[in-house]
């Protein structure tokens, strides 16, 4: 795969006008008192083999009180309360089974895992259902349940699920709430910058190639994954393109970015076919807050991989020494 987007130095200074409807602060205001009521997330002890990591099998109330799982994962070791990363993940995964999220336990953070409602059936397994239906169709995925209503929209539950996770970490007693990392790739990225923007006064955002972003550009440049089922359903829905595009600027990453002012650190690939550079750049050079970016110039979208790994443990221990 060449290089398939804008040479690296337009890159770096690739900082698109934003599309942002006028009651976006409002929009994201009323939809987030809405959901945060009293009832308190379960953290059940889970017996997953492990000895030296405590692990929980956690429900706490997302959008609409929906019941949304996850995993969180305190070391053994623990005296005193710990940072947390609160972690989002791809399209299609689910929270999987704990062994395969010790990374952040094993370098003395508590880990908590938010599943993606309706999603888990094609890569990790998941645990989570979407109740809620769309008034109008879609195609094939969740890419476009609702996309041409904002408040009807899937990702207005999943971002709400991403506070509301933040939330439940912050409410657990091994869990330093005033130490909270926002982290994820992917999907997991774009839902990383709705929280980083959204659930007040993070300490870090990890963002990973994050898709959910700028996405006329990305429609303009690739075919791929989510965004192949945006463009299909315009492509069935030739009237709605606006309402569609409408309805994504509530969502766009690239609006949360210029709201979130955490340090942080991004990753673009810049062979990648699926999240473009140039709307992971425009999101990046859009964050309000210190940042930085690890560039893989010949990776496409597993960009680096566990070598980003290593970048973002030099990262967090660097900022919470």
């Amino acid at each position: 795969m060449p290089l398939m987007d804008l040479p690296l130095d337009e890159l770096r200074s690739y900082r698109p006008e934003r599309e942002e409807p006028e009651d976006f602060d409002a929009f994201w205001s009323a939809t987030l008192a809405e959901a945060r009521h009293d009832r308190p997330a379960a953290f059940i002890p889970y017996d997953a083999c492990l000895t030296e990591v405590d692990v929980y099998d956690v429900r706490f109330p997302g959008f609409a009180g929906d019941p949304v799982a996850g995993w969180l994962l305190v070391p053994a070791s623990a005296r005193a309360p710990l940072p947390c990363v609160v972690g989002y993940l791809g399209y299609g995964g689910g929270r999987g089974f704990p062994y395969e999220w010790l990374t952040w336990p094993a370098a003395g953070y508590a880990h908590l895992l938010m599943d993606t409602r309706g999603q888990g059936g094609s890569l990790q397994p998941g645990a989570t259902g979407d109740p809620h239906g769309s008034a109008g169709s879609s195609s094939p995925g969740m890419v476009t349940r609702g996309i041409e209503d904002p408040a009807d929209y899937y990702y207005r539950r999943v971002f709400t699920d991403a506070v509301r996770a933040v939330d439940a970490a912050r409410a657990h007693p091994s869990v330093d709430p005033d130490r909270i990392v926002v982290s994820g790739g992917s999907q997991g990225g774009g839902i990383a910058l709705a929280a980083a923007a959204l659930a007040g006064d993070v300490t870090a955002a990890l963002v990973n190639q994050p898709s959910l972003t700028h996405y006329r550009r990305a429609l303009d440049v690739v075919e791929g994954n989510a965004y192949r089922e945006i463009w299909t359903y315009l492509r069935t829905h030739r009237e709605s393109a606006e309402q569609v595009f409408r309805t994504l600027s509530y969502f766009d990453g690239v609006n949360f970015a210029a709201r979130a002012t955490a340090p942080a650190l991004f990753a673009v690939a810049l062979m990648d076919d699926i999240c473009p550079p140039s709307t992971v750049f425009a999101a990046y050079n859009h964050w309000s807050g210190p940042k930085d970016i690890t560039v893989w110039p010949w990776n496409r979208h597993e960009g680096g991989g566990h070598f980003q790994d290593v970048e973002q443990l030099r990262f967090l221990r660097d900022l919470l020494a």
